[in-house]
């Protein structure tokens, strides 16, 4: 047995137990696999391809290129070299646009995982894993408490998010980062040291260089990811209650709206409802959501209004605010307005062409018979598509005025977070026992404390 500065390779077994969690899975998956070229992405390639060939699947690694250093392209092109020996297909991203500046971190990230869910959606891939480990979350952790977050911030990384693309997951999140070098030492297998990880001017490296953990191995950071685990429990527990609320009474309709019934709503249940019909990714701020939760009334908060729902019943009608909505969009595949509906695809779909909202047009549309189940409220924010002034199309309404512009079209409501998707998972066996034993199943969240200062 190795000791704690001589960590071991993480067996198949302990792997598959990691990703027992973030099922289901095809009877033969097909992943995904964010690399940088790094030791920890590198080893997930590598457990993540043995694991989906025990199972009669495949692995396609998507290996990103900030091109933010000079010899970026070429350590890309190199991990790709290194994976085809292994066998494992690639693709290599090349991200554009990125200048240095201020934020340079955060936005590298997002690009970076934009274009990874891009990448194995077109590829039809539906799980994206991604590489961050315990001490990753041992730093998110301890930069969320620095930063005032609250409990769920406090909980980490997710094991499995879901996005509208892809279903990112993380297995990684309870195994230190020495056992993956050790993986790869013990599979001969080479990798790529950004030096980019050490620049004191990002946080995360200031951070994890006064951590002075490398193997994350060590007592504080196994306590961050206890106190991350507790915490995640406990989220995960009001998200199944949140989900259990909506289910019992919110109705949810393609066209964008809800029907919510009479009497006090639970103040998670309505902010998540206001989040997705709005088209937002966060919610509006519990101060603003309990108070109207307790009794609701006509109100407008994040761009959403509640109505009474008058001839539908006793409750009340939750919808857009029309004059919330976004401005129109240039009508392709692929296309987002109002951050709510997705433009999948359209037949002779002529050049110009936008998506907006349906607007004061809805009224000359109120007696058609597909028309007439929906509010008023809700036809004047449903998506339509216009060429000019003119308007071609209501794909909700099934309705084509112009085949010669549009023959027909699919819009599909794809709000950025779904009402009550998959609930926060922790990911994995989480840690050692003996962790467990010194702060206790609820003490250790008292470890999670700042630790270190950041200058």
């Amino acid at each position: 047995m190795n000791g704690p500065d001589s960590p071991e390779p993480l067996a198949a077994g302990e792997f598959a137990a990691l990703m027992a969690p973030l099922g289901p899975f095809e009877p033969a998956p097909s992943l995904a696999v964010g690399v940088s070229g790094g030791a920890d992405s590198t080893a997930l390639a590598l457990l993540a391809d043995a694991w989906a060939r025990a199972r009669g699947g495949r692995v396609l690694a998507l290996v990103a290129d900030h091109g933010l250093r000079p010899e970026s392209g070429r350590e890309a092109a190199l991990t790709c070299e290194r994976l085809a020996a292994r066998g494992i297909a690639s693709e290599l991203l090349v991200l554009t646009g990125l200048e240095p500046g201020p934020a340079l971190e955060e936005r590298a990230r997002l690009a970076r995982h934009a274009a990874l869910r891009a990448a194995a959606a077109r590829h039809g891939l539906l799980h994206l894993l991604l590489a961050h480990h315990a001490a990753d979350q041992a730093e998110t952790v301890a930069m969320r408490r620095l930063s005032g977050s609250g409990p769920a911030g406090l909980a980490g990384m997710a094991g499995l998010l879901e996005t509208p693309e892809v279903r990112l997951l993380r297995p990684l999140l309870s195994v230190p980062p020495g056992r993956l070098r050790a993986t790869l030492r013990a599979a001969g297998m080479a990798w790529v040291e950004d030096p980019s990880n050490a620049d004191p001017a990002l946080s995360r490296a200031r951070l994890r260089a006064a951590r002075a953990d490398a193997a994350g191995t060590g007592v504080l950071a196994r306590a961050c990811v206890v106190a991350a685990a507790a915490r995640g429990g406990a989220r995960r527990r009001a998200e199944l209650a949140c989900a259990g609320e909506l289910a019992a009474r919110a109705s949810l309709y393609p066209e964008g709206y809800a029907l919510l019934t009479a009497g006090p709503s639970d103040p998670a249940a309505l902010a998540a409802l206001l989040r997705t019909l709005g088209g937002r990714a966060y919610a509006p701020s519990p101060r603003q959501v309990t108070p109207l939760a307790a009794a609701l009334r006509p109100a407008t908060l994040g761009g959403v209004r509640i109505l009474p729902a008058g001839r539908r019943g006793p409750g009340w009608l939750v919808v857009r605010e029309a004059a919330a909505v976004g401005p129109a969009v240039l009508a392709r595949a692929g296309a987002v307005w109002d951050g709510r509906f997705r433009l999948v695809d359209a037949e002779g779909l002529a050049s110009g062409c936008r998506l907006g909202a349906l607007g004061r047009a809805a009224a000359a549309l109120r007696r058609l018979p597909a028309a007439r189940p929906l509010p008023s409220a809700v036809l004047e924010t449903l998506p339509a598509l216009w060429h000019g002034a003119e308007l071609v199309a209501v794909p909700h309404l099934l309705l084509y005025l112009h085949p010669p512009l549009c023959r027909e079209a699919h819009v599909v409501f794809s709000p950025p977070v779904p009402v009550a998707g998959a609930p926060f998972c922790t990911a994995g066996p989480l840690l050692p026992r003996e962790i467990v034993a010194v702060y206790g199943e609820g003490g250790a969240q008292a470890a999670a404390a700042p630790y270190v200062r950041l200058s």
